[in-house]
């Protein structure tokens, strides 16, 4: 039986991992997105007016705020079309400060105090969410779309030129991407009962890209292994008090400089099959 706080570990987990999959299949078309927070943020907020103020089911609710985020993904990745790279990179930031700063100063959401009043959701609750989107994505990495969409990050240019529409696969991974981030806001209100424009900043989108990247970035369980570790590994380092940053720090970087790729990536599960063959 999971102690309160083994609980609230696991639900923290399960969060990020939603938030890593947010970025992970917008990343998938070559797009690095760092304003999935605006993108949380607007699902935990419109959730939780739902929930409180218009006495919506919670699920409901998720399934509404989702589809709401995901407009807004369709709106912001119309422009993004033109960016690439950094200048992408800073446009999402600026827009994941922009709905911080909405919310900061939206008073009917409480503004700068923060909303509460929210229903406190159960771990069966959380982790039954995120295995439904963790199991989404992975049968999407075997559909036709995901093949166009690693058509599109390998070659933009020529997957244009085999007739394929670049422009939709683009807007549906950032569509899709923005209502994953939104799930995982509506589950991290109900878990906390409190939100406030803070929980939503910069730092939340590169918890996103990194537990992503450490992971793997190559395919969706990469991002179950990156969320674990930025969970753990911080506990694990609590003796080391006064060091347990720089060692965290240094862990991360030594991952990266032996496996840039990641954790996970597409051909450990390749020799893994191999292995299996041969034996």
């Amino acid at each position: 039986m999971m102690s309160s706080y083994q609980a609230g570990l696991v639900a923290d987990g399960s969060i990020l991992l939603l938030g890593a999959l947010s970025v992970y299949v917008i990343l998938s078309t070559g797009q690095l997105s760092l304003g999935n927070a605006g993108f949380m943020a607007i699902g935990a907020y419109l959730s939780s007016w739902l929930t409180v103020s218009a006495g919506m089911p919670l699920t409901p609710a998720i399934v509404v705020s989702a589809a709401v985020s995901a407009v807004f993904g369709l709106i912001i990745g119309f422009p993004a079309l033109r960016l690439k790279g950094l200048y992408l990179a800073m446009a999402t930031l600026g827009f994941g400060e922009m709905v911080r700063t909405f919310f900061l100063n939206f008073e009917p959401t409480g503004g700068a105090g923060g909303f509460s009043g929210m229903e406190h959701v159960p771990l069966w609750y959380i982790l039954g969410w995120t295995a439904f989107v963790l199991a989404c994505v992975m049968i999407c990495e075997r559909t036709r779309w995901w093949l166009e969409i690693r058509a599109v990050n390998d070659d933009e240019l020529a997957a244009g030129l085999v007739g394929m529409n670049t422009t939709v696969t683009k807007l549906m991974a950032f569509m899709t991407g923005a209502a994953i981030a939104a799930v995982a806001g509506a589950l991290l209100a109900h878990q906390n009962l409190y939100i406030e424009p803070g929980n939503f900043g910069f730092d939340r989108s590169t918890e996103f890209v990194l537990a992503m990247i450490l992971g793997g970035s190559s395919l969706a369980a990469g991002s179950i292994v990156g969320a674990a570790l930025l969970i753990m590994l911080p506990e694990l380092l609590r003796d080391f008090v006064d060091w347990r940053i720089a060692i965290f720090g240094a862990l991360l970087v030594a991952v990266l400089l032996v496996r840039r790729q990641g954790i996970l990536d597409r051909n450990v599960f390749g020799l893994a099959k191999f292995w299996r063959r041969a034996n």
